[in-house]
């Protein structure tokens, strides 16, 4: 059946079982958002800026467990989607991000929005590509969302001028193999599970190459019939209920003492789809000094890559744990698990009831345990990790290795797409004004996120830094401007409300349909909270810890 190179793509993608697709049109994808016109099978969310395409693409991958996508015209579309491709392919999120070409007899003669997006993201993208030939585009295209599911999956973008839209092919049906390529090696299984055995004190450092197996069963199972306490990173938090007695909470460099210290202690460390960031590991000769490390990770260039690891497997983490819990029959030390229960547990030091800690605990009591827990980066960002009770039922979106300020909203528009779920987005003051006017595409949408913003008047993390080590000569981080976020929200019709105490805030949360309907709720903070514990920079986890 002959089809057009528009049609091909949207008829690609739909063989993918996806629904939705966000983005932008423009001049060169005129004959794609055409077609997307003329069907009703894919469902198009636009949103106000490119780049929040890209991150609710990106969350919507996340929470779908889908490949996310992202359509969008040449030059200023092109090059807005940068920086959510490179927040993907730093978090192994699967995104296939289409971006429109100037026809090809314009290329290379600095043609009205033309850029070269393949050279400019070839260092941010596990595969791109420019289509110059029709005949090519369906095959490109299936690569495209194979290469983005398989292994490590990552973001890929794909070129399609203009003139390749327009053209026509022969479409082939084909039906598709959803058997992953795993890169499985050969383990020994049992020496693994002998020298785990042998441990006196073995840790779990959990990373989120967990979610992106969807291993989640196989691990808790790992960890309960181990009875081997669990340390978290960043992006695999909700991995394990916060309140089961073997989650020790998020380590690292706003880790937890008793996780910081786990680490410290421990003869063995058992690295589960983590990458050893630098976040975690601090001063890398200092990390785990008396542990030899096990690494389970598919991704190969991880091995050995920031930590000398002592035994590596290699391979999909889900198929792995299944087959060791197949073989466990036994459990660790127990008094390794006293040992830690003794350390100081030391609670901070709350000056008001109105704490960024409390908040989150009061909102956490409204929301179900499986919704989605968005956030913004900064402050906010840490204090969601270290109080949120996250459970396995929920999952925790949020910038891990590019740190993205303007994340979250995008991310929201991507969650409610999925449908699911309630989506609760924390975010704060700096944060949200790179993003605000996406607060169009959620009301337009017809989206019912719970949104909290924690306004202090300061870019807080970058200020609490200046705090620590310029001497306080605060440059740039004060941001004083007398804006109402609040009446911001309600001008676009969402119900809002601002608050500045614990009272305020549960009356709102009582009061409000916060099931119904989108609310914005806007607490008002001391800027000079910060977020503690802390390492310095060349510091060690163990070390040099402020609290």
């Amino acid at each position: 059946m002959k089809m057009t190179g528009a049609e091909i793509v949207l008829e690609v993608i739909k063989k993918q079982e996806i629904d939705k697709i966000f983005g932008y049109p423009g001049g060169a994808v005129i004959p794609l958002y055409d077609e997307l016109y003329k069907q009703n099978d894919i469902k198009h969310i636009r949103t106000v800026h490119e780049q929040a395409a890209v991150h609710a693409a990106d969350a919507y991958a996340r929470g779908s467990g889908k490949v996310g996508v992202t359509l969008v015209t040449s030059g200023p579309g092109a090059t807005n989607t940068i920086t959510g491709i490179a927040t993907a392919y730093l978090d192994s999120v699967p995104l296939v991000v289409i971006t429109g070409q100037v026809p090809q007899m314009l290329m290379g003669k600095d043609a009205f929005q033309e850029v070269d997006i393949t050279g400019i993201t070839l260092s941010i993208t596990k595969y791109n590509k420019i289509v110059k030939n029709i005949k090519e585009l369906q095959s490109v295209l299936e690569k495209a969302f194979k290469v983005a599911a398989s292994g490590r999956p990552g973001p890929v973008l794909i070129d399609i001028p203009k003139d390749v839209l327009v053209d026509t092919y022969e479409y082939k049906s084909v039906i598709l193999n959803k058997e992953s390529e795993n890169g499985e090696e050969f383990v020994d299984y049992l020496s693994v599970l002998e020298k785990i055995k042998k441990a006196k004190r073995p840790v779990i450092y959990a990373g989120g190459g967990i979610n992106k197996a969807k291993a989640e069963d196989e691990f808790l199972e790992f960890v309960e019939k181990l009875k081997i306490p669990v340390v978290n990173s960043l992006m695999s938090l909700g991995t394990i209920s916060r309140k089961n007695p073997l989650s020790l909470g998020m380590v690292g460099m706003h880790g937890f003492k008793i996780a910081n210290q786990a680490i410290f202690r421990s003869d063995l460390v058992i690295a589960i789809g983590a990458r050893f960031s630098d976040r975690v590991i601090g001063k890398s000769d200092k990390f785990a000094p008396k542990a030899e490390i096990i690494q389970m990770d598919i991704d190969r260039t991880e091995m050995d890559k920031n930590i000398e690891t002592k035994f590596n497997i290699i391979g999909d983490i889900k198929l792995h744990l299944a087959k060791l819990n197949k073989s466990i029959d036994f459990e660790v030390n127990e008094n390794w698990i006293c040992e830690l229960n003794e350390i100081d547990k030391k609670q901070i030091c709350l000056d008001n009831d109105f704490h960024p800690k409390n908040i989150i605990e009061q909102v956490a009591k409204r929301i179900d345990t499986d919704s989605y827990v968005v956030t913004d980066v900064g402050q906010h960002q840490m204090w969601v990790a270290q109080y949120y009770p996250f459970s396995p039922k929920g999952k925790f979106i949020t910038s891990g290795g590019l740190g993205t300020m303007g994340f979250g909203t995008g991310a929201t528009i991507g969650t409610e797409a999925i449908g699911d779920k309630k989506t609760v987005f924390f975010t704060g003051d700096g944060s949200f004004r790179m993003s605000a006017m996406e607060l169009i595409t959620l009301k337009k949408n017809n989206m019912k996120p719970l949104i909290i913003l924690f306004n202090n008047r300061a870019l807080g993390m970058v200020r609490q830094w200046q705090a620590l080590f310029t001497d306080g000569r605060y440059a740039e981080t004060d941001t004083l401007e007398d804006m109402d976020y609040s009446k911001f929200a309600k001008y676009f019709g969402i119900k809002s409300a601002k608050v500045d105490s614990l009272d305020e805030l549960k009356r709102v949360l009582n009061t409000f349909p916060i099931n119904d309907e989108m609310v914005f709720i806007e607490c008002f903070i001391d800027r000079d909270i910060g977020v503690y514990p802390i390492v310095p920079p060349g510091k060690s986890i163990t070390e040099g810890i402020t609290e």
